[in-house]
């Protein structure tokens, strides 16, 4: 990436700020373009600026007027998709944004792609490639055994996953209508710094820190497979230089959990790196409370594919990064308090039935 324009979209939240910090020290030039939706904070990327290889652009991915003169300014050599409404509790409440972001955005970015990439020579066309970023939660719900793979059909379960799967089926169909080199990346849960405390990891230790009870849904027995933010990044990375134009890769770490075990595992860490006043385990706090309307058993994902033929692998397990997520946090409680500033108080979400 070294030299190259990359052109991020929801580069200020939590996947996209460490995608961009990765492209930055690798030497490429970064054009980032958010919504500043809840969950996107310019503090995440706050030390770049007025760096001249970053420039941020605040505007919507689905505002035509705004994408079709920028691609045509900003020539970038790639594009990695990011920009979408991720939280599936608050598709539950609100499945409107998740349409107009995911799949209209989506629409406008790949028209936007298209014109550019046909007015390049034949070495820009062949060259440049349309990466979009997606969930393994569009294949819908495993039972205990099993894992996705690229070949899964798809059976979204939520607004959120059946909006990330309308904006998969565009993107291919762009690449087998149009021969736009697209790539679509399918991850599985991701955890690590610059987490919107609303996902369970980051909202665990909030609520763990401020004596509150830490929120589990049903009886804790739904399985995510997690993957390290840093990880995820550096395999969009490699997709983006070194995947077929066309294919699809799924990125996992290998480090299913259920959501009651995770949750007693990080308040172990937070007893050793923060211990309560009273001596007593943060896992006293952890309160059942009435399930997802709908909420999927388990997700587990295949990523043998990307090892074998691009060469990726997580290089943290899952004990080191979830070390490193609970003291990144408790280092920079400033950070959360600032996004927390009235758009969202570690509230349930997506209680709608």
């Amino acid at each position: 990436m070294a030299g190259k324009t990359v052109l991020v979209t929801g580069g200020c939240g939590f996947i996209g700020c460490n995608l961009v910090r990765l492209l930055m020290g690798k030497g490429a030039r970064v054009v980032n373009i958010d919504k500043l939706t809840y969950a996107g904070n310019p503090a995440s990327l706050r030390d770049l600026e007025g760096n001249a290889a970053y420039r941020f652009v605040r505007g919507d991915i689905a505002d035509k007027a705004l994408i079709d003169p920028l691609m045509a300014e900003v020539k970038p050599a790639v594009i990695l998709n990011l920009a979408a409404e991720s939280h599936v509790d608050r598709s539950i409440d609100g499945p409107a944004e998740f349409l107009h972001t995911n799949v209209t955005g989506t629409f406008i970015l790949l028209e936007a792609a298209r014109a550019y990439w046909g007015g390049l020579d034949e070495t820009g066309r062949t060259a440049f490639r349309f990466l979009h970023v997606s969930t393994d939660e569009v294949y819908g719900s495993l039972g205990p055994e099993g894992f996705f793979t690229e070949e899964t059909p798809y059976r979204p379960n939520s607004p959120y996953s059946a909006s990330k799967a309308s904006s998969d089926h565009l993107v291919r169909a762009w690449r087998h209508t149009y021969g736009l080199p697209t790539l679509i990346t399918n991850c599985s849960n991701n955890y690590g710094p610059y987490q919107f405390p609303e996902k369970l990891i980051p909202l665990a230790i909030q609520r763990a820190l401020s004596g509150e009870p830490i929120p589990v849904y049903g009886k804790g027995e739904n399985v995510r497979d997690w993957l390290h933010v840093g990880d995820h990044a550096e395999a969009l990375l490699a997709v983006a230089a070194k995947g077929r134009p066309g294919a699809t890769y799924n990125i996992g770490g290998s480090s299913e959990r259920k959501n009651i075990d995770l949750v007693r595992e990080l308040c172990g860490v937070l007893d050793e790196m923060a211990p309560r006043p009273d001596g007593r385990s943060y896992a006293d706090q952890i309160t059942f409370v009435a399930d997802r309307p709908g909420h999927d058993l388990r997700y587990a994902i295949d990523a043998s594919k990307i090892g074998r033929e691009i060469g990726w692998k997580p290089s943290r397990t899952f004990v080191e990064g979830l070390r490193d997520t609970a003291r990144w946090y408790l280092d920079n409680q400033s950070w959360c308090a600032e996004v927390t500033d009235g758009k969202y108080r570690l509230e349930r979400l997506g209680g709608a039935t």
